[in-house]
């Protein structure tokens, strides 16, 4: 299991930087402080799609595995627009304040990453 559960999160984690850095768009940077637009709920929606890809190895309960990514949507999807809101409103600079509220968002979306590992190599 603890194989299993390193290489489960080496992978999400992968999936993560992809998602967010390398193939996010400035479409869906620019409108995720906007609540409810089209762009902030399409990159939640694509890591949702890329965790259901790497999970689907790991975890064979589908209703799981659905739970996982619902959850997966609400915590990213608000986390983001979180953060971005700050921003926009605290932080607009890039000095320390931006680099905490950056980071802590980042630190969230890899705890969701290991508690959805912890919880579905535990089931």
């Amino acid at each position: 299991m603890t194989a299993a559960a390193l290489v489960a999160l080496l992978l999400l984690e992968a999936k993560h930087f992809l998602f967010d850095f390398v193939l996010q768009s400035p479409y869906q940077a620019k409108n995720k402080g906007v609540y409810g637009h089209p762009g902030g709920i399409l990159h939640a929606a694509l890591h949702v799609l890329g965790t259901a890809v790497v999970m689907v190895f790991f975890l064979t309960d589908l209703p799981l595995l659905l739970v996982f990514l619902i959850a997966e949507f609400l915590i990213h999807y608000h986390t983001d627009w979180a953060k971005a809101h700050l921003v926009k409103r605290s932080a607009p600079a890039r000095g320390a304040e931006f680099w905490s509220i950056f980071g802590f968002d980042q630190f969230v979306h890899h705890a969701t990453y290991a508690a959805i590992v912890f919880a579905a190599l535990s089931s």
